[in-house]
């Protein structure tokens, strides 16, 4: 049997520990933070905890157990202290480098998957895409795993572009862990992209930099804000991609977005500006506008207009 300060550790007594430690922090979800880490340091599932709450604790687990409690105290994200975030059914690796997947940006993928596999004007060629600004590369692989399943493979190439080189490396880890043949690439945005593509998919940043002081402490203090600062107004990204996307789109491609909730009408004009038609904004999961996508006018439809006027 274990001791801890000369009395038996169990399961349930070391849970009820971590749970008062959260609780007395503030935290909103503590008791189920608490499990969650005591799933993680015994790598087993809650079914077990439950059906072992009496069973006694290796002093190891008490100690590994504590300092991740103590992390989660202290406004580290639960994910960023197990090291993974599940998306669209995958486990992701994170860290410190890149945003922890949300569950909004499930509907971003879930729309461009929609658009590539239910529209009829794609040809039978390879189809290009680009997940721009791809952080742990979420978006890029978790399309690639949903094309994977009914369709062939070799027809779609998906590049994945950060300016971050620890992002990239992050990406390029899931990217092996969930065996996705995608290719990366260090980009400021396209500086380094060559070639064109059918489609281009960003969840930039998108907060206004004079707000991030304001967020919770979790996103605020530990992840990157390199990942969230959108510049002034939180649009900044969305000017640059939109002006250089044509430069980068097949003749008729799409250009998908993230969005913040309060950003459509401004990245509408953006796109309408440059050219893009058949704009069309959706909502996340709690009805608030979270994608807006375009497809670029036709060059040659784009000219006899212009020939018109």
């Amino acid at each position: 049997m274990t001791k801890e300060n000369g009395q038996i550790m169990t399961i349930q007594e070391l849970w009820k520990e971590g749970n008062r430690i959260l609780t007395d922090a503030g935290l909103e979800e503590a008791t189920l933070d608490a499990r969650y880490l005591l799933e993680w340091v015994l790598h087993q599932d809650y079914t077990y905890i439950w059906m072992n709450l009496s069973g006694t604790v290796d002093p190891d687990v008490i100690e590994a157990y504590r300092h991740a409690v103590t992390r989660r105290k202290n406004h580290t994200p639960l994910q960023y202290i197990t090291g993974e975030q599940e998306f669209m059914g995958c486990s992701f690796l994170v860290n410190e480098h890149v945003l922890i997947p949300r569950q909004d940006t499930e509907c971003l993928v879930e729309a461009v998957y929609r658009h590539l596999t239910g529209t009829d004007d794609l040809g039978s060629g390879e189809i290009r895409i680009l997940d721009l600004c791809c952080g742990s590369g979420c978006i890029g692989i978790s399309l690639w795993k949903l094309l994977e399943r009914g369709t062939a493979t070799d027809r779609w190439k998906i590049c994945l572009s950060d300016i971050s080189s620890q992002a990239l490396q992050v990406a390029q880890d899931n990217a092996k862990r969930l065996k996705a043949k995608v290719e990366l690439t260090e980009s400021d945005l396209f500086a380094g992209i060559e070639g064109r593509f059918h489609l281009i998919v960003s969840n930039p940043p998108y907060i206004p930099s004079g707000v991030i002081d304001s967020l919770m402490p979790e996103v605020r203090d530990a992840e990157p804000r390199l990942a969230l600062d959108g510049e002034a107004d939180g649009l900044g990204f969305y000017r640059r991609i939109v002006r250089q996307a044509g430069d980068y789109l097949d003749e008729n491609g799409y250009l998908f977005f993230e969005i913040g909730c309060e950003q459509a009408a401004d990245v509408r004009t953006f796109l309408e500006a440059a050219g893009f038609e058949r704009i069309a904004v959706m909502k996340d999961f709690a009805g608030l506008d979270r994608i807006i996508c375009g497809r670029l006018k036709s060059r040659h439809r784009k000219g006899q207009e212009e020939d018109h006027v």
